[in-house]
């Protein structure tokens, strides 16, 4: 897996644009959360999707993490948003839905792009960034076995090693088919409560079960730190229930999806277009109501992974010490080799370094040197 992620990494150095706190962040060892952007670009209406991106990035704030916000613009990656390029995101009227298979051509086209959860776990992986907040993941869809409409989100979580916090799968879909999925993928599946009952994003349970259930988060750091020890390259999600003061509204809102599920079936709407027509005719036919309630869990997801990603990473900063020939008298080794000992890193970084060949009997100190 470590091979893998090197190369993963090194494909995606040319196009990532890390904005300087989060490489900042990232380097200190401090705790990082990925947030997604087709919540902004197709999910909320403007201007709500831009109030609601900066108050998702200040709950990650809050939590004692850093946000990254992951775009496509102009060509580029860009993992982590200052204002402006959020108001960019939030405010085009010809951004694009990217999902893992879209990044390609969004880029060579230089389009705006909004990151689903598959292209964002990719992206986010590719940076070095563990945890991701968003509000529901994709799965299998009403009338797959008819359709074959699978969302991209389940293939990305059975191969790439991100910790996606959310509310559960988006209760438009086949949710027992779902959990299902992910089970004989082989990825890691928990719900961050008492009871053991997967969530169905608007609704706090569906009557699925889930692998298992924990109130605590250093619970869920054990099994992605023991996960990665192991090689496993599969991703986890925390589902967490929406809080409980928006629990009411619940059903109210599953009787409104019903309906917007029939339309969108009447009316022949498929594969990336549903969940926007859905959302948006859900919003209409409760007043308003299910959109107050789909920024309550987005910000609470936020804050439980800004928590989680603090409780993850060594909080010991990375730091570099130079050769100093020592005065005093040598320590004698506890350990003595004989042959030779031969130790290879690699080290990928955006900054410009300078690299020359050791010369013979140069005794090598503080800069890069290369065999």
């Amino acid at each position: 897996m470590c091979t893998r992620f090197f190369g993963q990494k090194r494909a995606f150095s040319k196009f990532l644009q890390i904005s300087s706190q989060v490489k900042e962040a990232l380097a200190n060892g401090e705790g990082v959360v990925a947030l997604e952007s087709t919540v902004i670009t197709h999910g909320l209406p403007y201007p709500h999707n831009l109030s609601t991106a900066k108050s998702l990035e200040q709950k990650v704030r809050s939590s004692g993490s850093h946000p990254a916000t992951i775009a496509l613009f102009d060509g580029k990656i860009h993992v982590g948003l200052d204002d402006e390029k959020l108001e960019k995101l939030a405010s085009s009227k010809t951004a694009v839905k990217v999902s893992t298979r879209d990044i390609a051509k969004t880029l060579i086209r230089k389009e705006v792009g909004g990151t689903t959860v598959a292209s964002t776990m990719k992206i986010a992986h590719a940076a070095g960034i563990s945890v991701f907040a968003t509000g529901g993941i994709g799965g299998v869809h009403r009338g797959a076995d008819q359709t074959f409409d699978i969302s991209a989100d389940l293939q990305e979580l059975s191969k790439t090693p991100v910790c996606v916090v959310c509310s559960g799968v988006k209760s438009i879909l086949d949710i027992p088919k779902t959990v299902e999925y992910l089970e004989t993928h082989s990825v890691n599946c928990a719900v961050y409560g008492i009871q053991n009952d997967f969530p169905s994003f608007f609704t706090q349970k569906s009557g699925s079960r889930a692998q298992f259930s924990t109130e605590k988060l250093e619970e869920v750091v054990q099994l992605l730190k023991t996960s990665k020890s192991l090689g496993l390259p599969y991703g986890t999600i925390l589902a967490c229930p929406i809080p409980e003061k928006y629990a009411a509204d619940g059903d109210v809102i599953q009787k409104a999806i019903d309906q917007a599920v029939r339309e969108a079936i009447e009316q022949k709407i498929a594969s990336q277009s549903v969940t926007p027509f859905i959302l948006s005719r859900v919003n209409e036919l409760t007043q308003g109501a299910s959109m107050k309630t789909n920024i309550a869990l987005l910000e609470n997801n936020a804050s439980i992974a800004g928590r989680l990603a603090a409780k993850l990473v060594d909080r010991r900063p990375i730091t570099v010490t130079h050769y100093q020939p020592s005065t005093s008298s040598p320590r004698k080794p506890k350990v003595v080799s004989i042959g030779a000992a031969i130790v290879d890193f690699e080290a990928i970084t955006t900054e410009y370094l300078k690299v020359r060949m050791k010369q013979k009997n140069e005794r090598c100190q503080s800069e890069l040197h290369r065999n």
